[in-house]
């Protein structure tokens, strides 16, 4: 684990001056327990071989995709114009809050399960189950929205090659009509994205060090292309296409104003997830005391900056109003003209390998939630089960590619894109708590990371999660409301019964 013998015995003996409350709902797994699974080794516990390079391009290939090469375009046209970079700094201060204190928790606790396993140190096995419940809309419902998304990115690239694939096998069968009711298209599946997602699954399940070796070739190339974009871009810019800056609010909720940053904050939100998923690989880090929050705050902030870049190019070159498209970067890049047509196959290109690398790091983490919940005793011990050979969750890997697949050959793109924010912003607020209330129970306990300015930065995090969740509507909350409830009824007819904690003395 890369802690030297002294070391790891402080390390486990402040761990276990733990004190595990009365076993009820609210119970918490000891620390104690958690650092003994940190530090097993063996054929049937995950295999070690990803460094902090492999973390931070993990992280990298989850949190570029959808949101720069999608999401951008309609945030800027309908919400904030220009000030979409605004909005881009909001969401990334949210996503640094927390990620500060997914930094803590990672360096502290590495073991797989994200903030389901800080919850469970932390706020009990209730409040574990929820946000474990939680990260599924997160990774499984990711995985699948942006395969639909990767699937309309190669139909067109195939379309200009020539290459023209029939709609009733590229499109979802199921479709959301204008009142929210799912209704009939005429399309079988939509086969590109369901191959795309078992191909993965198929790829995760071999190996973790083989599945990383892909997402590395693949980041470094869309990485590339971002690059290419905010390099060559620049000299096309039209300073007169970022006046006004911040559009005058036309009265709607949410459009143009202030109000149009928060709002566009809260779309281009789902940019920004994925660079928690680097904390799910906690058991497979060579050293996941200095190579986790490494990974964490890395790609976050390359990111960041990149998506800034990348922001101000685009409502450069392009008024804003014309990126209300799928592909806003392909528009912004034609837009320059001639001079730039060599640009729009490379963008092409990236956003599939874009879209592609998201899905394997969504396909990836969602496992890792599951088996660490099933060892836990609340969901089946199948789903715990670790390949005598390739040291994977096998499992819960081929469980969650072959739902991901089923979602993603019968759903449209839209129906879950909102859950998936809110569910991920549920998960940050709960870790930025969790943080707050781990300082007090356990003040001296070994952090390899910790947190700057306590209270401050967890604090600032829930509230600026919070709010962004806030302006997620009605309808999103209802819907989030029905999925939690769902899970509660899993967990008290069977994680209850079956939890692990409840049954020792």
């Amino acid at each position: 684990m890369g802690l030297s013998p002294s070391r790891r015995a402080r390390w486990q003996r402040e761990a276990c001056v733990t004190v595990r409350p009365t076993m009820g709902l609210f119970s918490r797994k000891p620390l104690a327990t958690l650092m003994e699974e940190a530090g097993e080794e063996g054929q049937h516990t995950l295999r070690r071989s990803l460094t902090a390079s492999n973390l931070v391009l993990l992280g990298i290939g989850a949190i570029i995709g959808a949101g720069i090469f999608v999401l951008t375009g309609t945030a800027a046209a309908q919400h904030a114009g220009p000030a979409i970079v605004l909005s881009f700094v909001l969401a990334g201060l949210g996503c640094l809050f927390a990620g500060l204190c997914y930094a803590e928790f990672a360096s502290m606790i590495p073991i797989a399960g994200s903030a389901y396993t800080y919850g469970y140190a932390t706020l009990g096995e209730l409040l574990a189950w929820i946000i474990g419940w939680d990260l599924v809309l997160e990774y499984l419902f990711s995985a699948s929205t942006v395969a639909v998304g990767w699937s309309g990115y190669v139909v067109a690239f195939l379309s200009r090659l020539g290459v023209h694939l029939p709609g009733s096998l590229t499109n979802a069968p199921l479709t959301l009509s204008d009142s929210h009711d799912l209704v009939a298209t005429g399309a079988v599946l939509n086969v590109p994205a369901v191959g795309l997602v078992l191909l993965l699954t198929g790829l995760l399940v071999i190996g973790i060090r083989e599945s990383a070796a892909v997402n590395n070739f693949i980041v470094y190339l869309k990485l590339l292309v971002v690059v290419l974009v905010i390099v060559f871009g620049a000299s096309y810019v039209d300073p007169a296409n970022w006046t006004p800056f911040i559009p005058e609010a036309t009265g709607k909720p949410g459009e143009f104003g202030w109000g149009g940053i928060t709002a566009g904050a809260g779309v281009i939100f789902f940019a920004y997830i994925g660079f928690d998923a680097v904390s799910t690989a906690a058991q497979e880090a060579r050293n996941p005391q200095r190579d986790l929050p490494i990974g964490i705050l890395g790609s976050l902030a390359v990111c960041t900056v990149l998506y800034i870049l990348m922001a101000l190019v685009m409502t450069g070159i392009a008024p804003y109003a014309e990126l209300d498209v799928p592909h806003p970067v392909d528009v912004a890049v034609s837009k320059a003209g001639p001079a730039l047509s060599w640009l729009a196959m490379i963008v092409d290109i990236g956003a599939i390998a874009g879209l592609g690398s998201v899905v394997l790091v969504m396909i990836m983490a969602q496992p890792r939630i599951f088996y660490a919940m099933a060892r836990d005793g609340l969901l089946p011990q199948a789903l715990g089960k670790i390949h005598p050979r390739y040291q994977t969750p096998y499992v819960a890997t081929i469980l969650t590619g072959v739902v991901a697949a089923v979602f993603a050959g019968l759903f449209p793109i839209g129906l879950l894109g909102e859950l998936v924010s809110i569910g991920t912003l549920f998960a940050f607020v709960i870790v930025c708590a969790g943080v707050l209330l781990l300082r007090r129970q356990d003040p001296t306990m070994l952090r390899g990371f910790k947190t700057p300015l306590v209270p401050w930065v967890p604090s600032l995090g829930i509230l600026t999660c919070g709010y962004l969740m806030y302006g997620l509507g009605t309808e999103t909350w209802l819907r989030l409301m029905v999925w939690m409830a769902i899970g509660l009824a899993i967990y008290f007819l069977y994680g209850r019964k079956h939890s692990r904690l409840a049954a020792e003395p």
